[in-house]
């Protein structure tokens, strides 16, 4: 196992890691939109599931995969009315249709709208 860690996604705010390498497998931890240089929040679902894709992404990169590559997505969402702009975004980022779950849930780190969790190939 490998942990792994970079500065084009925001740190973890807790007793976690950005995402671990197992075998071969990428894991990340789940991503919220909070931007990795400045730590704000863009408001609305639109900008804050294009940030969330963003994190999700450099994570990827950094343990030498890509969003190409994930096989599977956890989503979670404040309100479910948000979810066709949700997927609207997501289709953007995740062209391969990778398997997925979507749920709501009652609220989220930072109060933000969605997280993103992922597991991908190398």
């Amino acid at each position: 196992m490998k942990g792994i860690r970079t500065s084009k996604a925001p740190g973890a705010i807790g007793p976690y890691s950005q995402g671990f390498i197992s075998g071969d497998l990428v894991y990340t931890s789940g991503q919220i939109p909070v931007d990795p240089v400045s730590g704000d929040i863009v408001e609305g679902i639109a900008g804050q599931a294009e940030q969330s894709c963003k994190n999700v992404g450099a994570i990827l990169d950094a343990a030498g995969s890509g969003l190409e590559k994930v096989i599977k997505t956890t989503c979670f969402l404040t309100d479910m009315n948000d979810f066709a702009v949700f997927n609207e975004v997501y289709a953007r980022y995740f062209v391969s249709k990778p398997a997925r779950s979507c749920v709501a849930v009652k609220t989220l780190p930072k109060g933000v709208l969605c997280e993103i969790e992922a597991i991908a190939e190398l």
